[in-house]
């Protein structure tokens, strides 16, 4: 009965109804422009479309001004588990079209592939959650408990969207989620946490060619960097190579002085500021890494007083004070402020969502899962820690392809997924029966 049941809702999935849903959703730009214009709003009024004709119960919840999350529920015919699919409304950037081989939201077909801003990060994996839970609507099969699939903003900026439907109770009751984001069909049971930080060092403003007559911010700025460099390869000689994630990383990856304003070569700037991009693997409290990155920063700061009072720039300064009048109250300042924190995360084997999408995939595939992990941060990366959700990151695409130009996903791989969709939330909703390979 069992197998007869998987059948049946395979039978719904059909390739060419999951590649114009893909397409639709790519032809979408739903980009959060620099200026704020654009948005996810178009998008969440298709997808709240489209679960109402699966026959869903619709939510839309407004995050922020034209930004509203999408929530739909199939209920099953009596109490059980929940399961949550997860898959973000907004995509990157496209960047300059004309470096596209195809225009970036016209979703061609070419070579079976999909290509397009969104393709595979992660609208083609949205529209194979649409149509796995669809598939499970239209056969008919009978199950407890209930499917929520959620569908928020802002997952390429600062997560507000996941943040709020959390805060609004939808993950209430969740026993394991399925985060639909592009991994190879890859069985993702770990993710890097994330930090990020911004690191501000104040001097004063002066003449290029009379530099003691200020107070250049940038050296002891670049000094702290480099201490940074040097926490970041004692934390990877302490932990190693993680099998999934690799090694922790501290990253400055933007770089500005004077802070606000027009830079230029002859003035020395009154402030400065790197920006820092912080990931982190299992083993690693973000509490003790945050308490080094700021000793450091007060290290230096000090050091950089007692020079300024006793070393050679407050030398250098008393022979020049000497022949000329410099200005009083030069001092230095430095001070690093944490703006966001994503934990890592790790699902056990031996949670049941693990085993439900491992049946799923030895069902779709014929063959053993490949285990992986995350390189950067999920939605789920919320959920996990907020709720204490079981997660797997599983979905069509290859890995090194979101963010780039000529962004694609295979429509192979893509139907692939949302058979594995549909026969997860089967397997995890019947409480555990193991689906049979081939």
């Amino acid at each position: 009965m069992k197998g007869a049941e998987q059948e049946a809702v395979l039978a719904q999935i059909h390739e060419e109804e999951l590649v114009e849903l893909a397409r639709a959703l790519v032809r979408i730009p739903s980009v959060v422009r620099a200026d704020g214009s654009g948005g996810e709003g178009e998008v969440a009024r298709f997808v709240a479309s489209k679960m109402r004709e699966i026959g869903l119960e619709v939510t839309l919840e407004e995050v922020h001004p034209g930004r509203p999350n999408v929530i739909g529920i199939l209920r099953g015919s009596s109490p059980g588990r929940t399961i949550l699919f997860e898959a973000h409304s907004d995509v990157v950037t496209e960047g300059d079209p004309k470096d596209w081989r195809f225009p970036p939201f016209e979703a061609v077909v070419a070579d079976r592939r999909i290509y397009g801003r969104g393709a595979c990060d992660t609208k083609g994996n949205l529209a194979a959650a649409l149509l796995a839970v669809a598939a499970l609507r239209r056969a008919g099969v009978r199950f407890p408990g209930k499917i929520l699939l959620a569908v928020p903003v802002d997952e390429e900026g600062m997560m507000t969207g996941i943040k709020h439907l959390i805060r609004q109770g939808w993950a209430d009751g969740v026993d394991g989620a399925i985060i639909c984001e592009p991994e190879d069909n890859q069985v993702c049971l770990t993710q890097k946490g994330a930090l990020r930080a911004i690191l501000t060092s104040i001097g004063r403003m002066s003449h290029g060619c009379m530099p003691l007559a200020g107070f250049n911010p940038i050296p002891p700025l670049a000094k702290i960097l480099l201490r940074f460099q040097e926490l970041e390869r004692r934390e990877i000689e302490r932990l190693g190579f993680h099998p999934y994630l690799g090694f922790p990383s501290i990253t400055p990856t933007v770089l500005r002085a004077p802070v606000a304003g027009e830079p230029q070569l002859n003035v020395l700037a009154q402030d400065c500021r790197a920006y820092l991009d912080i990931r982190t693997i299992p083993g690693q409290d973000h509490d003790r890494l945050k308490e080094a990155l700021s000793r450091i920063v007060a290290e230096v700061e000090k050091e950089t007083k007692a020079d300024l009072e006793s070393g050679l720039e407050g030398q250098l300064r008393a022979i020049l004070a000497e022949h000329e009048r410099l200005p009083e109250g030069i001092g230095y300042q430095a001070h690093l402020e944490f703006i966001e924190e994503r934990p890592w995360t790790e699902t056990p084997k031996a949670e049941p969502i693990v085993r439900a999408v491992e049946a799923a995939v030895r069902a779709v595939t014929g063959k053993e899962p490949v285990y992986n992990g995350v390189p950067g941060a999920t939605d789920g990366t919320f959920l996990w820690a907020w709720k204490g959700i079981p997660i797997v990151t599983i979905g069509a695409g290859e890995r090194m392809v979101p963010h780039q130009k000529d962004e694609w996903v295979s429509i192979s791989q893509l139907v692939e997924t949302a058979k594995i969709y549909a026969l997860s939330a089967l397997e995890f909703l019947k409480g555990g029966e193991r689906c049979p390979a081939g």
